[in-house]
């Protein structure tokens, strides 16, 4: 097994309050960095003081946009111990992305032990309040430096660490979404489904003329017919028309979310009729307006899942649920979450408890 080799900070921070905690605002006072080099591989794995890097002004990754990331969480339950959630999902995700970006694939085992890593010598930083939490953020980025477009020969790759506060202060709270039919996010051959810079940076504009026109989020419609359901904002969404639940199929053009995976599972443990089909728009906008469409909601790392309150689409509204959460939105959360923390029964051993060392 690889060793991990481990350098504490001289100068640790100062923690904030769980009750000042916002999102991705604050970073621990470590970082775990792991390089590749051509012929060597990937290797000199540690857990270092958190640092700024140093890159050259060539460095390949500020031109060509070779970078992938994820993201997950650690978790502080009542019983006083740290639970990452599918944590070795994200690792073997992260690898998904690098092929798509012709980074070398890591170690799956090793990018786990690197969460862990990571988190057993930050354990402090992992807040103690609901709804509280630590993201961890691992990173891949090309480090050539060079003028020229081809893959690199080096990469760096390096994890680092936010705690964070609870998604929603005030409870689950649903939104209002804009249809987007003059913008696309992704298409099939393209970079949809990896978790890449670029994918995100491709989705700002389109997110500003949401906020302008009133709505939180964006939802993204296919890049070839602008017909079918793609995603919402960077979720994955789900909705509920009559007695069935259906989400866009995982054809290349949308992430393969960890959270989306899991509520898929447990609706089915639930004995509910699940989908993974194409859905159009105009079908979605009928059963808003006959009130079939009973739920919408989106799914990711940061909200678990975020209720959809009211769609907009060339000019028409439609209410879900006259704007309430629905049932089976809020049983999702509510079960998801019991999972993270350790007070509800794992029943598909999804979460991992992190071994922190002893204090001296």
């Amino acid at each position: 097994m690889t060793e991990i080799t481990t350098t504490l900070t001289r100068t640790p921070a100062a923690r904030p309050a769980d009750a000042a905690l916002s999102f991705g605002k604050v970073l621990t006072d470590h970082m775990f960095m792991m390089n590749y080099t051509a012929g060597k591989g990937w290797h000199d794995p540690r857990v270092v003081p958190y640092a700024p890097l140093s890159l050259d002004p060539a460095t390949q990754v500020l031109h060509y946009g070779q970078a992938i990331f994820d993201g997950l969480k650690a978790f502080r339950g009542p019983d006083g111990q740290i639970r990452l959630f599918r944590a070795q999902r994200h690792a073997e995700r992260l690898n998904k992305s690098a092929r798509a970006l012709c980074i070398p694939e890591l170690d799956a085992d090793l990018v786990r032990r690197s969460f862990e890593a990571i988190v057993a010598v930050d354990n402090e930083w992992v807040p103690h309040a609901m709804g509280t939490s630590l993201y961890i953020r691992p990173t891949v980025i090309a480090t050539d430096v060079m003028l020229g477009v081809h893959p690199s020969a080096t990469y760096t790759y390096f994890v680092i660490c936010s705690p964070v506060g609870a998604y929603y202060k005030e409870g689950v709270k649903p939104v209002r979404i804009l249809v987007s039919d003059n913008h696309v996010r992704a298409v099939q051959g393209g970079l949809g489904e990896a978790k890449t810079a670029a994918n995100y940076a491709a989705s700002l504009s389109a997110q500003l003329e949401a906020e302008e026109a009133g709505y939180t989020q964006v939802l993204w419609l296919d890049g070839v017919e602008r017909k079918y359901i793609d995603e919402v904002g960077t979720m994955n969404i789900m909705m509920q028309i009559g007695d069935e639940v259906i989400t866009p199929p995982l054809a290349g053009t949308i992430l393969d979310g960890v959270t989306r995976n899991s509520c898929l599972q447990l609706m089915r443990d639930w004995g509910l009729k699940v989908s993974e089909r194409k859905i159009s728009i105009d079908e979605v906008m009928a059963a808003g307006r006959d009130g079939s469409l009973r739920e919408m909601w989106g799914t990711g790392t940061a909200a678990v899942v975020s209720p959809v309150g009211e769609l907009g689409y060339k000019g028409e509204k439609v209410s879900i649920g006259n704007g309430q959460t629905g049932l089976l939105t809020q049983k999702l959360y509510d079960s998801i979450i019991g999972i993270q923390y350790g007070t509800a029964p794992d029943a598909h051993g999804w979460t991992s408890v992190v071994k922190v060392p002893a204090k001296v």
